[in-house]
């Protein structure tokens, strides 16, 4: 009997005890928190046109700022360079507004420095820069090419007031035909005196100035046409400064030729 009671025990079912059973769906969704809206979608719910400007705008942000970066590998030099020489100009041009004169001698006197230097060192390949040479040819610059220079163009742009291709072939002969001759043969003699030969001065003239005077015809009339033509007068010593650099080569060279003895 014993034996029967504890198997009737065994066997009786067990009660199931009862699980929690989860929330309805609907419940649980009322039960999470609202999502706070960003700042877009609060204007898309209140303006959609300012949340479409807003999200252009936060574009166009993002693409400046990653654009704004030099890619790796791109020469960033070539754009320093470029601004550098921007920079220079501007700075150029504002002294020749402010301090013509001064601007225009200055940068003679570099041209006449350089030149009279290329002219040693690679024509007559001295041994020995002749540094008193090299002095009284960057002084003349200074002192008579650039302001002498200035007050001719001035001058001659009152002179002539035809404007077109007239007006440059009428500045073009009265510069290269009058002025040129005369100027170069001002400059070979004070060159002459200022170095200590003044007895030269006239054998020099005799010798060097025709010669001077046609290889200047040479070089400037078709640069001088184009720039009575195309360059305002303010800007005309400036634009000849880039072919003036070969020209102090030339007169360097000529105007220390030795004299020939006759």
């Amino acid at each position: 009997m014993a034996m029967a009671s504890a198997l009737a025990l065994l066997l009786a079912p067990r009660p199931v005890s009862a699980r929690p059973t989860s929330p309805p769906l609907h419940s649980r969704r009322l039960a999470l928190p609202p999502p706070r809206p960003t700042t877009l979608s609060a204007q898309a719910a209140t303006n959609p046109r300012k949340a479409g400007a807003g999200r252009l705008q936060q574009l166009h942000a993002a693409s400046c700022c990653s654009n704004s970066a030099p890619a790796a590998g791109t020469g960033g030099g070539g754009a320093t360079g470029a601004k550098d020489w921007r920079f220079f100009l501007a700075w150029y041009l504002m002294s020749l507004d402010k301090n013509p004169i001064a601007t225009k001698a200055v940068t003679s006197a570099v041209l006449t420095l350089a030149g009279d230097l290329i002219c040693q060192l690679v024509i007559d390949r001295v041994q020995e820069l002749d540094l008193r040479r090299t002095f009284v040819f960057t002084f003349l610059g200074l002192a008579l090419v650039g302001p002498t220079l200035h007050i001719w163009y001035l001058y001659l742009s009152k002179l002539v007031t035809i404007s077109g291709a007239s007006g440059a072939i009428a500045r073009l002969i009265l510069d290269q035909f009058i002025f040129s001759p005369i100027f170069i043969g001002i400059f070979m003699s004070l060159l002459v005196t200022l170095e200590g030969k003044p007895s030269l001065v006239v054998p020099k003239l005799k010798q060097e100035w025709l010669s001077s005077v046609l290889a200047n015809w040479q070089l400037w009339i078709p640069f001088q046409f184009l720039n009575f033509y195309f360059v305002p007068q303010k800007f005309q010593v400036l634009a000849a400064n880039f072919v003036a650099l070969a020209w102090n080569v030339i007169l360097s060279f000529k105007a220390h030729k030795e004299v020939i003895a006759k």
